[in-house]
């Protein structure tokens, strides 16, 4: 563990020398990442995704094809003008630019149905981390699936990816939540967070164990 939560300066520095500084669109690591998680949400609608650090937009058009309305948000204004660009012509997506957790969108309370973040948490500190689950919880309908991506390779950020999973599954743990879905890839986690049992769960079947 190293340092504060990193800055939007540091973000806003990284997309203005390269469009794609983590190979969201090209890095196969990153297809294989996009279809697992998404093989978990196959067959469902949702009414309104929450997607936090969404970068160039390339999760968020595909999760589009699966949900109503989108609230995606990233720091790097950079970074949203590229999602934009990517997402024109698709409908229900607002893009919103903040510093997590500090600028989370201002969102009713109940209002979300899914929840996905996706290499973010490790560049909090635990309380950051803590925070950010603390705002999820607050605008989380109800059994909503919320869905965390963490790369689990070397890394100089506040936290490791296990860490900040870790920090976060805890916080939620706190309020009755449960992990429903605990796999680990070559270079990454996923994990899938929901209540009770009797509540429709993405790929509560294949749950693992794992973390």
């Amino acid at each position: 563990m190293t340092g504060a939560s990193w800055s939007r300066t540091v973000f806003e520095r990284m997309y203005e020398h390269h469009a794609d500084p983590w190979g969201f669109g090209t890095r196969a690591y990153e297809r294989d990442k996009y279809r697992e998680t998404l093989s978990l949400l196959a067959g469902r609608h949702f009414h309104h995704a929450l997607e936090l650090g969404c970068s160039i937009g390339v999760m968020t058009a595909q999760l589009a094809r699966q949900c109503a309305r989108i609230t995606a948000v990233d720091v790097a204004e950079a970074a949203l003008k590229r999602a934009r660009r990517r997402c024109a012509g698709l409908t229900g997506i607002s893009f919103h630019r903040g510093l997590l957790p500090g600028d989370f969108p201002a969102l009713p309370p109940r209002r979300c149905d899914l929840i996905v973040i996706s290499e973010l948490l490790y560049f909090l500190t635990p309380p950051d981390i803590g925070q950010l689950a603390t705002e999820c919880l607050h605008v989380r309908q109800a059994g909503a699936p919320v869905m965390l991506v963490n790369w689990t390779g070397p890394t100089d950020t506040p936290c490791n990816g296990d860490e900040a999973a870790g920090h976060f599954i805890d916080r939620c743990a706190a309020e009755g939540m449960r992990v429903v879905h605990a796999r680990r890839h070559p270079h990454y986690r996923l994990d899938v967070l929901n209540d009770a049992p009797h509540c429709p769960q993405p790929g509560a079947s294949h749950a693992d164990g794992g973390s």
